[in-house]
């Protein structure tokens, strides 16, 4: 049943189990590239995947978010029901790759309440998340952060115009399920902490060939209104302020902007290009400060920068600083990368 009787507030430390599994379609991963601007060929060819020793298509780096997505929305719908959906905003996300998700994969995925503080009239709730493939064997896990406004009573004609422009509210079930049930309490103990997979990578760049201060090749990335119409269908992410100017002006914006998560996206091909390998890349955060603006007729510009701040030479491995600037502005509070190297 749903928990919605059970204060925020209480619910931190408390884990949840999504009732349905996702299955993991090779046309999935080649839709999901194309939204997210990922070109390497692993993702569409399986012969290119096999060059990098997997037998299925390779998903992109970011493509737990569309796994994500979902378990988001039902936390909020079932569990965090005192937020009014129009006022919560992502801040932070964070994926950790401890091995790819494949085409073919059965992905089970659990969720947790990590923390709640409030500031002012907003709660920021840290939600960590596992997703587990058919092996038992977690492929990614992280961290989702967003901010939630409370006690604000929105305007009904913003509710009524919004409703009039979104996507259709999904079915109230899914699969067989009813959406109050589709997240079942977790209890004992929690899974010993993952085991990275010990494959070789295949990158362009060897280990002796970068120091801490090398700088990736800068890179600028376009996104037009198709691109957000397409990513917002292949994510399932239905806030129209990515496709409607009247929803982007009901909420203070200057024009319709890109989702944050669509710029991560490219930001991983921005890394995967200047690796040559996208199982390369092991950790990805991003703290989102500012947007890309994308104005009706005009494509909308993301300047990609990046400089390596450390190396490891024990696991061939570097940190990577990575900058994003659209329309002048900063995207990213802070965007970190952890990759290994040939």
């Amino acid at each position: 049943m749903a928990q919605s009787s059970v204060p925020a507030a209480s619910l931190a430390g408390q884990r949840f189990g999504f009732r349905d599994h996702y299955e993991v379609g090779r046309e999935k991963i080649r839709e999901f590239a194309r939204a997210v601007q990922n070109s390497h060929p692993a993702h569409q060819n399986e012969i290119d995947a096999r060059k990098l020793g997997y037998e299925g298509l390779i998903a992109p780096p970011t493509f737990a978010s569309v796994i994500g997505t979902n378990i988001t929305r039902a936390l909020l719908e079932t569990v965090l029901v005192e937020y009014d959906l129009s006022q919560v905003l992502q801040t932070d996300q964070i994926f950790e790759l401890f091995r790819p998700i494949l085409a073919g994969d059965t992905i089970r995925s659990e969720v947790e309440i990590e923390s709640k503080r409030t500031f002012n009239d907003n709660d920021f709730i840290v939600v960590g998340f596992r997703l587990i493939n058919q092996d038992g064997e977690t492929a990614v896990q992280g961290t989702t952060t967003i901010v939630a406004r409370t006690g604000v009573d929105v305007d009904p004609n913003i509710v009524e115009a919004v409703e009039n422009i979104s996507m259709h509210p999904r079915p109230e079930v899914v699969a067989g399920v009813s959406m109050d049930d589709l997240l079942t309490p977790l209890t004992g103990d929690r899974d010993p902490a993952p085991v990275r997979i010990d494959a070789p990578v295949n990158t362009v760049r060897t280990f002796e060939s970068v120091e801490k201060g090398t700088e990736l090749a800068g890179f600028t990335a376009r996104v037009t209104r198709g691109d957000l119409a397409n990513y917002a269908g292949v994510s399932g992410d239905p806030n129209p302020i990515h496709f409607s100017d009247h929803a982007a002006e009901l909420a203070g914006l200057p024009t319709v902007v890109a989702h944050g998560l669509l710029t991560m996206g490219i930001a991983a091909d921005f890394l995967t290009q200047w690796l040559g390998d996208p199982t390369a890349v092991e950790k990805l955060a991003v703290r989102f400060s500012g947007f890309v603006p994308v104005p009706p007729t005009e494509a909308g510009e993301i300047e990609f920068s990046g400089k390596v701040k450390s190396v490891d030479p024990e696991r061939r491995a570097a940190t990577v600083l990575l900058s994003g600037v659209s329309d002048g502005k900063k995207l990213f509070g802070r965007a970190v990368a952890e990759v290994r190297l040939t």
